[in-house]
């Protein structure tokens, strides 16, 4: 069968500043961590040895091109632009991305630009990060002088990727520096996060830019156990907590009413201000980045909560293994497909239909030599992983729903946050001694895809 796509759609990849770059002139949160706990990255591979972006981004533009993408989403760095956050703008960063924008754009490669993926410069975590307001005020000055600089050739923006995942991985899970286990300072990050969005949009809005302004989201469907009402309902607090606390803001302008009663029972909301909730409401995107890469599936609790236990998501929830269900063992995720098509779904029937497209969706191998024939890597399982999920997005379209295009997470094997080049996700291989690139299979199949529009598959 054939699978056609609508003309003008996107295709590409997404990478980030902090995994690509290297070399950078201001502290982040993840070179002061692993300076201080190697141990916590994988094989004590830290943010340093990343895939050389700063010294290769002319000839990675080219491999881009080879791959056929019309479009491509990176990160500005916010410790690279504005070193400690607030003062000097850096001269040679500035260099570095107008030349990066230019050349993608010379190439016919639109450029998809975000402004912060996970990399606060340390010198506003140490002000308290994205618990003190004074952050917000600084993440949109930063914000503004990006617009200012960059805004007359890039018309895709995105505030946050990913927003919720520091709230987990700082303040709820520990996968992320600070390591704060504390469900109410989790709250403050999320909230202020939102703020911090409202206030981009808002300097956006009032610079009369030609493009967009967005967010990327990363959207987990939350399946319930059984249609049990017990199960129905932890799956409805799981999806309020995880999805619908930035999905509602950006796209409603407010936050859903049964959260805010949830968190406000169990005494947890964030401390609020009057005029809040009309920045909040100004905050409304034009265009919704989904990362999808596994569902959530979830059953009501089988035991009863420990009282001096700390507050936690998972007092309204249990996690599911759904028995038969298909796994990525390297990452330890279901994979599953029909999880793409729910998300477009839910966002056409209960969010009015927003523009959107796929941001992220990708799978990580671990050891992908084993699979090197004639010298190049025969990823087919990744291939057939991004047939299968283009297969349920495109009945999502061709039902209506208004996704413009798929990025693949990503264009070549990078550095991955704590488990450091454990994993591998890209088109293009990486040998880290040599920094050579080699298209792997799945990248000439994603060229052709592009190049064509479409895709054949049994």
């Amino acid at each position: 069968m054939k699978y056609a796509f609508p003309d003008n759609f996107w295709w590409g990849s997404a990478s980030s500043a902090l995994q690509t770059e290297g070399a950078r002139e201001g502290e982040t949160t993840w070179d002061y961590w692993f300076a201080r706990e190697p141990n916590r990255f994988h094989n004590g591979v830290g943010p340093q040895q990343t895939s050389t972006f700063y010294q290769h981004w002319k000839t990675d533009i080219q491999l881009l091109k080879q791959l056929n993408h019309n479009s491509f989403r990176t990160s500005i760095s916010w410790a690279r632009l504005i070193p400690d956050g607030i003062g000097e703008v850096n001269p040679e960063a500035v260099d570095f991305y107008n030349q990066v924008i230019d050349e993608l754009n010379e190439q016919g490669i639109t450029p998809f630009i975000t402004l912060f993926h996970f990399d606060m410069p340390m010198a506003m975590q140490d002000i308290g990060g994205w618990e003190n307001r004074d952050v917000v005020d600084a993440y949109a000055r930063y914000a503004q002088i990006c617009f200012e600089l960059f805004g007359d050739r890039v018309l895709h923006w995105f505030t946050f990727n990913e927003p919720i995942v520091p709230v987990e991985g700082g303040y709820l899970y520990d996968f992320h520096y600070p390591n704060v286990v504390d469900f109410q300072r989790a709250a403050t990050v999320a909230y202020h996060t939102v703020l911090a969005h409202a206030k981009a949009v808002q300097a956006y809005r009032a610079g009369h830019y030609a493009g967009e302004i967005g967010i990327v989201l990363n959207l987990t469907p939350s399946y319930p156990r059984s249609q049990n009402p017990a199960d129905v309902k932890a799956a409805h607090i799981a999806d309020l907590m995880f999805n619908r606390s930035f999905l509602d803001p950006v796209l409603r302008g407010e936050y859903p009413a049964d959260l805010v009663a949830l968190l406000k029972s169990y005494d947890q909301l964030p401390a609020c201000k009057p005029e809040d909730g009309f920045l909040i409401a100004e905050g409304k995107i034009d265009l919704l980045g989904v990362n999808y890469y596994q569902p959530r599936r979830v059953k009501c609790r089988d035991s009863a909560v420990n009282p001096q236990a700390p507050f936690m998501p998972e007092w309204f929830f249990d996690s599911y293994e759904m028995p038969g269900r298909k796994m990525n063992p390297y990452r330890g995720w279901e994979i599953y497909e029909p999880g793409i098509y729910d998300i477009l779904v839910n966002l056409r029937d209960n969010y009015g239909n927003p523009r959107c497209f796929i941001s992220e969706n990708g799978m990580g191998v671990e050891n992908e030599q084993r699979f090197i024939e004639n010298g190049q890597i025969n990823d087919r399982y990744r291939i057939d992983f991004i047939s299968e999920h283009l297969s349920w997005l495109h009945k999502g379209i061709s039902e209506g729903c208004n996704c413009l295009g798929y990025h693949m997470w990503t264009f070549i094997d990078n550095w991955s946050w704590c488990n450091a080049y454990k994993n591998r996700y890209g088109f293009i291989q990486l040998d880290l001694k040599t920094q050579q690139r080699t298209i792997k299979k799945s990248g000439e199949w994603f060229a052709a895809t592009a190049l064509n529009n479409s895709f054949d598959k049994e």
